[in-house]
């Protein structure tokens, strides 16, 4: 049966005070919207309807072609948004999602049960429910003596016997999709708030003695929706138990996993320890049997297997199998390390590769730079890429060494197996095999300190004197 979705995004969202459209505030490093859209597109939808109100523009520039867009110019209640779904999905055949932007916690797999549920017995709409101990403020549902759906009764107009009902409505339903849109256009807006209520299609449904089930969660998180900043924070902290969880139970364990922060689309390989502080955001990958953490931050980046990060920050760059970073490394975007490199405290590279085996063990800067296997680069040398005007390459081949303090004036050349002598500034290439030494000769002046000690020790006790 074919399967579609309708994503009603159309709120402000007032109750967030925020300049930015509410479907687009992050949950775990993602827009609540996106993971919506994520999680129908996990179901095999075939088209998927985002219905746009305030910030249409912002919420199709971030969800791009993934999607279709109805606009809603007026929001005259949830049956009135599903409505206007109909110019494109009215004729169609199938089941329809139809859930709001602001619920990311929602999963594929409840999807995937309401959607067996539909299918199996027949129902013209499946309501998504949760049983909860304190249901005030939520929609009612009220069940039959076969089970099934009879109503949905909003708080305000229960009966004593009806509030102490404790399944609520989630707002997440399937529909068959022709019999939904034949019973939108019999929903009127006679009511207090003179809206159209999406509900009021389970009751033409029950009247015209149609089949409404209910499939009840088991994980609560999943009937939240998010209208200010508080909920907000808890989908947040909901999000990322679960997907630290996920995580832990594919083979990664975590030393304390409240104190790690990890989005959404992170990748993590099998026996990788994730130690407090650490931070891995984007489109990071993680390999297998590294150790992350204390205090790292990983974004947009692929690490290897076997990697060691500590107290650093990486960011749009490839780490090499075996290698390791930190601790208080630096890699800025387009740095990558083949395998068993070593980039040790206080270094940082900028737009640099370094093939396998090569070390820059501390207080090192290499920007723009091409670095060939086994080199090793000493402490405190820097690739001079910049003249104020232009960025120019620094190319080191295999072998090479590069010594303490050494400038390496870009553009320039350090051959294969070349030895740059501490303390140079290289300003010219260094051909295969060549040892380069660039620095003032020393010149020792016998007796001279003492004469410099004498000399400021008179000058202070004159200006004592006087």
């Amino acid at each position: 049966m074919k399967t579609m979705a309708i994503v009603l995004a159309a709120g402000q969202g007032k109750r967030m005070k925020s300049k930015l459209y509410k479907v687009l505030h992050q949950v775990a490093g993602k827009p609540m919207v996106g993971h919506v859209v994520h999680t129908v597109g996990q179901v095999s939808c075939e088209r998927t309807v985002i219905i746009v109100g305030h910030g249409a523009e912002a919420v199709k520039s971030y969800l791009g072609d993934s999607a279709e867009y109805v606009l809603q110019e007026q929001q005259l209640g949830t049956g009135h948004a599903v409505k206007q779904a109909e110019q494109l999905l009215g004729g169609e055949e199938g089941m329809t999602i139809v859930i709001c932007g602001d619920t990311p916690l929602v999963k594929a797999e409840t999807i995937e049960a309401m959607q067996k549920l539909h299918e199996q017995s027949g129902a013209a709409a499946t309501i998504l429910t949760a049983v909860f101990e304190q249901p005030a403020g939520y929609g009612r549902i009220i069940r039959g003596a076969d089970g099934t759906v009879e109503r949905i009764v909003e708080q305000k107009d229960c009966t004593p016997e009806e509030a102490a009902v404790q399944e609520i409505n989630t707002g997440t339903y399937i529909f068959d999709n022709r019999k939904l849109f034949a019973a939108l256009a019999k929903v009127t807006n006679e009511n207090a708030q003179g809206e159209y209520y999406l509900t009021d299609v389970i009751r033409i449904f029950r009247e015209a003695g149609e089949v409404v089930q209910g499939y009840a969660t088991d994980d609560l998180a999943e009937a939240i929706g998010v209208n200010d900043r508080i909920a907000l924070a808890e989908a947040e902290q909901l999000m990322r138990a679960r997907i630290n969880r996920r995580h832990m139970v594919n083979g990664v364990t975590f030393i304390d996993a409240a104190s790690a922060y990890i989005e959404a689309d992170v990748q993590i390989g099998a026996d990788t320890v994730i130690y407090p502080g650490t931070v891995l955001k984007g489109a990071t990958v993680i390999g297998e049997d590294a150790v992350i953490g204390p205090n790292a931050e990983i974004a947009n980046s692929s690490i290897g297997n076997g990697v060691t990060v500590k107290y650093s920050v990486i960011n749009e760059s490839v780490v090499g199998d075996k290698s390791s970073v930190g601790p208080y490394a630096n890699l800025r975007p387009g740095s990558k390390l083949g395998r068993e490199c070593k980039i040790g405290d206080f270094v940082e590279l900028k737009n640099a590769v370094l093939d396998d085996g090569s070390k820059v063990s501390h207080l090192s800067y290499v920007g723009d730079a091409v670095v060939g296997k086994d080199v090793n680069i000493g402490c405190g040398a820097i690739t001079v890429n910049y003249d104020g005007f232009n960025k120019s390459v620094t190319e080191i081949a295999d072998n090479a060494f590069v010594g303490s303090n050494v400038n390496l004036i870009a553009p320039v050349k350090i051959g294969e197996g070349a030895y740059v002598v501490a303390g140079s500034t290289i300003t010219s290439d260094v051909p295969a095999g060549d040892l380069a030494i660039a620095r003032e000769r020393q010149t020792n002046k016998p007796g001279y300190a003492d004469k410099i000690r004498a000399r400021a020790k008179a000058k202070k006790e004159r200006s004592q004197k006087q």
